[in-house]
């Protein structure tokens, strides 16, 4: 007990010499309220004592400790506040200024949200800050950052396999015929049209339109009334080194699409018979000039797929009418009449349609430019 009493005294006489405050000097003012002292007394002779800082004190000064504020102001955590000025200023010129298509490139921007970002800048004017980017409907505070983030550092996607032509053409044709031909036509088979269009090797729109098919879906397939819209298409199309069918992709096993899978096919084997010329002896060189392209390929080389699904080619086809008009060198050029024509065709929310055509004119852009590729 000796030992104890004097290693108690110690501690006290270090406190009281100490630069800053312990448990055993009054606190700096202030700071904490006033040390209430205890004592512990010799259990040999209860004469000599030495102070003791009581439970209560030590336990306010950690509980002070823990919840004192952070640093940074609520304020600073804002989203403007984790970006420098240039940073701030690279993102909103983008979001105040890009079409939806190049939002649509950003990462979370594909879909619904870059078409918010376009419909409430022109509501609401452009966004000032980072801040305000949440207003915008489907975009929160991780998601914002994700995409800040994502337009500070773009990630190139490059495609990790290159889409072969070879693969998505049935049935196989020498790729030299392919590279000699002149012109294609694009046909693309709907619910109730065919669409195509007519494209050259100089990437030119020659023909670009659609026919409404009104027997189609009505009723029991009948086979008569089917040749009849397949026939009056095929009497419009022009003549082509090649003509593209489109492969559509309906899954065997969803059989609430089977009826549409039934009238595709049905579709794309009439095409088939009335534009392959007949009378061919079967072991001659003359290569087909009706070709399926699958329209996985389409999606693909334009990015319009979702997992396994395909979006609208709308938007792609809007960008590169503009570009026909805007650019010296477009990605494809189009005829004035063919602009003034269908420059209503696509808008969002139009009613009237319009995919088979949009389908039709990318699936000859996919082709040539895919043919080009593997030719390099």
């Amino acid at each position: 007990m000796w030992v104890a009493r004097r290693l108690l005294s110690s501690v006290a006489q270090i406190s009281r010499h100490a630069g800053q405050p312990g448990l055993f000097r009054r606190p700096r003012h202030g700071c904490l309220p006033e040390l209430e002292l205890r004592y512990l007394q010799c259990t040999c002779c209860w004469r000599s004592r030495a102070p003791v800082a009581g439970f209560e004190t030590l336990n306010h000064t950690l509980s002070s400790s823990a919840s004192e504020p952070c640093e940074e102001d609520d304020d600073d955590l804002s989203l403007d506040a984790c970006y420098t000025c240039e940073q701030r200023a690279a993102i909103l010129l983008l979001l105040n200024t890009g079409t939806q298509l190049e939002l649509a490139g950003v990462k979370l921007l594909r879909g619904r949200k870059s078409l918010n970002i376009v419909e409430h800048r022109t509501k609401h004017g452009p966004f000032r800050t980072l801040e305000s980017v949440v207003n915008v409907p489907l975009l929160k505070h991780k998601s914002a950052i994700t995409v800040f983030n994502s337009i500070l550092n773009p990630v190139n996607k490059e495609r990790k396999v290159k889409i072969q032509l070879a693969k998505f053409i049935r049935p196989k044709v020498d790729r030299s015929l392919l590279e000699e031909a002149s012109n294609v036509v694009s046909l693309v088979c709907g619910t109730n049209k065919i669409a195509w269009a007519h494209v050259d090797r100089e990437m030119a729109v020659l023909d670009w339109r659609e026919l409404d098919c009104p027997n189609f879906l009505k009723g029991t397939y009948m086979a008569y009334s089917y040749l009849n819209d397949v026939s009056a298409a095929v009497a419009l199309l022009p003549s082509a080194d090649f003509y593209i069918i489109e492969k559509s992709s309906i899954s065997v096993q969803n059989t609430a699409l089977f009826p549409i899978m039934a009238h595709m096919r049905t579709v794309e084997a009439m095409l088939f018979a009335l534009l392959e010329p007949r009378n061919v002896p079967p072991d001659s060189n003359i290569p087909p000039r009706v070709l399926n392209m699958m329209r996985t390929a389409v999606g693909r080389h334009f990015g319009l797929m979702v997992g396994e699904s395909r979006t609208s080619g709308a938007q792609a086809v809007r960008q590169l009418m503009t570009e026909s008009v805007t650019q010296r060198r477009p990605r494809i050029n189009f005829p004035p009449e063919l602009l003034v024509k269908h420059r209503n065709s696509f808008q969002m929310g139009s009613r009237r349609g319009g995919e088979e055509l949009c389908d039709a004119l990318l699936q000859a852009v996919t082709f040539y430019e895919l043919l080009s590729d593997s030719s390099s």
